[in-house]
């Protein structure tokens, strides 16, 4: 299976399963000299752990990263770096029932095409669970971020602001509010509706979509390249490449082809030597490189497929029957899928800061 790894100068391979014994990851390209431990990961991780509020799944991992290779003395020293994360509440029994059945809106049917052969515990590779070692190596590439541009310069941030068809007010927006709710939502009102809206999903054994927003500040301009390789088309990739997100936009987004020439050009300016612009609605980037304004990214996460309603499907065997999918799910998977965001903008930066320094100084 090809396709486990991520990036060109900053590059990233996961391993592991849902209900296999470990996950981890394996990291290259970072520079060395860069103070890295365990304390710098884990509170990332802490942040996507489950278990945290009767709105993500009770699966209880506490999700504790241990360095294997790669750093020396407190320092990193330029050779891969190995993560590893022990699974601890694997409940495979929960899957039994469905183990010969296609969970709709899942990936087992895919799987089951392409390899003949397919781990039914909680998903196998295709389950969120491998996100988990996103949000580690997106850890250690903020601190190469912040070695190549200062630690106060770039804030990335996440929040989630939308829910099923409830979306936030934004001129209650809150960055403080993310970390003091249980959807890293930047309004305390929704806060509230969500709750509710989700206790309702919960109790009919339903689940809801959302949409999250990732934010980059401090860039310079000029990261990316211009074709094949534009920051906006990999940050499309890195976001899309999560379980779940079936939308990515940046800035404005499919909300541009409603409006004039006029409404969408970020007209400029001079603010003493530097040029400054009126608008953001591209959201951070032209022609594939950055303006130096806020980078802008929103997705769009699907409810998640595992839900106690029946659903009709069918078997390996090719008999029609009905499914009910039990055991420990998150009813918005989109909740915890912040984090993960915000590791997937962290990763992608560090790629393209690193290759423009290699390219251009």
């Amino acid at each position: 299976m090809p396709g486990n790894s991520f990036g060109q100068s900053f590059r990233f391979t996961t391993w592991g399963e849902s209900h296999g014994s470990a996950i981890g990851c394996v990291i290259d390209g970072v520079p060395p000299r860069i103070p890295l431990s365990e304390a710098d990961i884990q509170p990332y991780l802490d942040r996507r752990r489950p278990g945290q509020s009767r709105y993500t799944t009770q699966r209880q991992e506490s999700d504790t990263v241990r360095l294997l290779s790669g750093v020396f003395e407190g320092e990193t020293t330029g050779t891969p770096i190995a993560l590893h994360i022990e699974n601890q509440d694997q409940r495979s029994k929960d899957y039994g029932d469905i183990k010969d059945k296609f969970r709709p809106g899942h990936a087992d049917y895919t799987y089951w095409q392409k390899y003949g052969i397919r781990d039914y515990r909680g998903g196998g590779r295709s389950s969120a669970r491998e996100t988990a070692m996103r949000v580690a190596a997106g850890a250690v590439a903020r601190r190469v971020i912040a070695h190549l541009l200062g630690s106060e310069q770039v804030a990335i941030r996440g929040a989630l602001v939308q829910m099923g068809t409830d979306s936030v007010d934004r001129l209650r927006w809150d960055w403080a509010e993310v970390d003091r709710n249980a959807f890293f939502g930047p309004d305390a009102a929704m806060a509230e509706v969500w709750a509710a809206r989700l206790d309702e999903a919960r109790k009919n054994g339903s689940s809801l979509g959302a949409v999250v927003e990732v934010v980059a500040q401090g860039l310079p301009a000029g990261l990316g390249e211009p074709v094949y390789d534009k920051l906006d088309a990999d940050l499309a990739k890195a976001m899309m490449s999560i379980n779940a997100v079936k939308g990515v936009e940046i800035g404005e987004g499919f909300a541009a082809a409603a409006l004039s020439g006029e409404e969408n050009a970020d007209e400029m300016r001079m603010e003493g030597d530097e040029v400054t612009f009126l608008s953001n609605r591209a959201g951070g980037v032209l022609g594939g490189l950055s303006t130096g304004q806020d980078l802008v990214v929103r997705f769009a996460v699907k409810p998640t497929s595992s839900i106690l309603s029946p659903r009709r499907t069918v078997d390996r065997f090719g008999q029609e029957t009905e499914i009910v999918t039990k055991g420990r799910h998150d009813p918005c998977v989109g909740i915890r899928a912040v984090p993960v965001g915000e590791a997937m903008m962290a990763l992608v930066l560090a790629d393209h800061l690193l290759r423009h320094r290699g390219q251009v100084g």
